[in-house]
């Protein structure tokens, strides 16, 4: 995940690098008397009002990295999801110091690190190995993906999907995902879900993860007819910690996702038919390889079909003759 922005077009880094900015006094409009002016310029140039506006918002940057480490605890102090510490604690190390390296020498300038951080405690979160390599080596994968996997000047992978999925295919002896239940205890999975709502409700992409979810309820009934399997025991997966992240944090990563909000509903739910499709093949990390097939390809069609209707010359315009002259419109009697 990383911090909404309108904008189809950015170099790498640039997911990040914005905050909200106060005015200096070079910006400050003339006060000549104005009293209103000089009301407006005294509330604009008062860093302590921005200061709490920004940290109480639900537009800070530092939201989502803050709830997504409130999960980790819960988690962790819960059920003892992680494998270690130290392991998580070097995946977001690797995360942000090759964040920081490759921004400075692609970009130009050091990016802001929350994108980073969140792609490093996605890392810890949800691959388990005995040894601290895949941690480092998934953490390097996913930041490198944002910077040299591009089309149009955008990362096409949402960067912990690219690397947990990388590393479970290449190194499957070594690396497997997380798969640990919440238990019959609520309380975990209400933190995640109201924590993960408070997200989704900032970006605006709830309807992404209701698609989804309601997808693959759907489909997990038809997985039952076909293999005359429980439904519950297909439906089931949905409610543990690796799925509530990947509906909340993955699939709704605002910088691979598809511009409208039909065509992010429809890729939400071809993820959930190529899941399935996967999971009939009996294979056991579908939902990463589904997001990892379906989301780029969404995401490069979606580029190509924008820049070509943004880069089409209006078709009102009137034509000219060959001294450069506007011809009249034909009458119509």
């Amino acid at each position: 995940m990383s911090g909404f922005q309108t904008s189809t077009t950015s170099r790498p880094g640039d997911e990040d690098a914005s905050t909200p900015n106060v005015a200096s006094t070079a910006e400050l409009p003339r006060l000549d008397g104005n009293s209103a002016a000089r009301e407006e310029a005294v509330e604009v140039a008062s860093p302590k009002e921005f200061r709490w506006r920004d940290w109480l918002t639900l537009e800070n940057r530092f939201l989502a990295p803050a709830l997504i480490t409130s999960i980790l605890l819960a988690g962790q102090l819960s059920f003892g999801f992680l494998e270690s510490w130290s392991r998580t604690f070097t995946a977001i190390g690797v995360c942000i110091a090759t964040e920081l390296i490759l921004g400075r020498l692609i970009v130009g300038r050091y990016p802001h690190l929350a994108s980073a951080y969140i792609s490093g405690i996605s890392v810890g979160i949800l691959i388990r190995s005995p040894f601290v390599w895949p941690y480092a080596m998934c953490a390097g994968l996913s930041i490198m993906s944002k910077y040299v996997l591009r089309m149009h000047n955008r990362h096409l992978w949402n960067p912990s999907n690219f690397g947990v999925s990388a590393m479970l295919f290449l190194y499957p002896a070594a690396v497997a995902s997380l798969s640990i239940q919440w238990g019959n205890s609520l309380l975990p999975m209400a933190v995640v879900w109201c924590l993960g709502s408070l997200i989704i409700s900032r970006l605006k992409r709830f309807h992404i993860c209701a698609t989804y979810v309601l997808s693959f309820v759907a489909l997990a009934a038809v997985r039952s007819w076909l293999t005359e399997s429980p439904f519950l025991a297909n439906v089931a997966p949905l409610t543990g910690p690796m799925y509530q992240l990947f509906v909340f944090f993955m699939i709704t990563d605002p910088k691979t996702t598809v511009r409208s909000k039909r065509g992010q509903c429809l890729v939400a739910f071809l993820v959930a038919l190529v899941e399935m499709g996967l999971r009939l093949g009996e294979v056991i990390h579908a939902p990463y390889y589904a997001l990892f097939l379906v989301g780029p390809i969404a995401l490069a069609i979606d580029m190509h079909f924008t820049d070509r209707t943004e880069s089409a010359p209006p078709t009102n315009m009137p034509s000219k003759d060959f001294n450069g002259h506007a011809e009249p419109a034909p009458s119509v009697s």
